[in-house]
């Protein structure tokens, strides 16, 4: 049995943003050899999910997708965006203390609604391998989404693939 390891980065916006990381975790599927088994896709980071969808074709004037953006909006209702401290518990005095030990600027952590919805969507994937493909359907998609708003940064994709 195969267990094969990969990570590739990805740059976020200060908006929230989907990648399409579909064409690298084939390319990962490719570098495992792997023909029968299970590809996982993984988000380390606590403000971001993966998820499957199809592809909406159509992009907004940011160049989101629109299936995307209306995903973002449905979850806005859900979730409203944290515009300003207070507006949740977190973060509280003991979590801005902590962030300026790493300095970070508070206003980093006014990012509670990206926590919040990362955990409703959820943090991974897990897709079956058959001949050597992944099972996505039709129309299938991989999309990574980074729900911080408060700054742009780069994040790690992270693929394993466990199989023969």
């Amino acid at each position: 049995m195969t267990v094969y390891h990969e990570i590739f980065k990805i740059q976020s916006d200060r908006r929230p943003t989907f990648h399409d990381v579909t064409g690298q975790v084939q390319a990962a599927l490719i570098n495992s050899g792997v023909k029968e088994g299970l590809l996982l896709v993984f988000s380390q980071h606590t403000t971001c999910s993966v998820m499957v969808q199809e592809a909406s074709d159509d992009v907004n004037y940011w160049g989101t997708e629109l299936l995307m953006q209306d995903l973002v909006n449905v979850l806005t209702h859900i979730i409203p965006t944290c515009l300003t401290e207070g507006q949740y518990l977190h973060p509280g005095p003991k979590h801005i203390q902590a962030a300026a030990g790493r300095d970070e600027l508070p206003s980093w952590s006014l990012n509670t609604d990206a926590h919040l919805r990362s955990v409703l969507m959820g943090r991974s994937v897990t897709l079956p391998v058959n001949d050597g493909a992944m099972l996505l359907g039709d129309f299938g998609r991989i999309y990574f989404a980074d729900f911080d708003q408060v700054r742009a940064r780069e994040r790690n994709v992270r693929v394993q693939i466990v199989g023969e």
